[in-house]
This record gives structure tokens, C-alpha cells and sequence, in this order.
């Protein structure tokens, strides 16, 4: 029998588009772990992986937001990954669907 805690978790990019299509069900949607790029700059782990990420979102929920806005819906989207999950910088791009 496998519990909740010993239970596998999905990626941490897979986890985070879940919550991205849940938020704001957008029409195209990537996202990059990209922390293998950033070793050495504040806020990585050492391992490559979970810290730093790429967001390419397309998305009807940005229509007539400034960019400011647009990222602040991705933000508030993926706070709990940044607050909970050590993820620490998040490159946006976000368009309109």
C-alpha cells in the first residue's frame, strides 16, 4: 500500500504547468527546468534541478493586462512553489491567446 507521503511525486516543471492550466487554462503552455544553467548564482541548490525555471505561457486570461499583470497571474499561480518548494527564479513569457 502506498501513502500520500512515500507516494511519487511528479516533476517539479510537470507539477508547476499543473497548477499553471488549473489557474488560468491556457491555450499553449512549457515549462523549463532551466536551473542547471544558473549553478553558482544565488538561490541554487547545488543539484541542477528545482530552483530555476522557464515559463512560456499563451494564455485569453492576459487579454487587455499589462505585462506586469500578466506575470503577476503566473506568480500568484506558483506561489506555493516558491514559497514551499525552493523554487527561486522564474523567467516569464507570457502572450495573449
Amino acid at each position: 500500500m502506498t501513502t500520500r507521503d512515500t507516494a511519487p511525486q511528479a516533476p517539479l516543471a510537470d507539477r508547476m504547468a499543473d497548477a499553471l492550466r488549473a489557474a488560468l487554462a491556457p491555450a499553449a503552455l512549457e515549462v523549463l527546468d532551466e536551473s542547471w544553467r544558473h549553478e553558482g548564482h544565488a538561490g541554487a541548490n547545488g543539484t541542477g534541478f528545482g530552483t530555476h525555471f522557464l515559463v512560456r505561457i499563451r494564455a485569453s486570461a492576459f487579454a487587455g493586462k499589462p505585462r506586469v499583470a500578466q506575470h503577476r497571474l503566473v506568480y500568484d499561480a506558483l506561489r506555493p512553489f516558491i514559497d514551499h518548494e525552493g523554487v527561486h527564479a522564474i523567467a516569464i513569457e507570457a502572450t495573449v491567446a
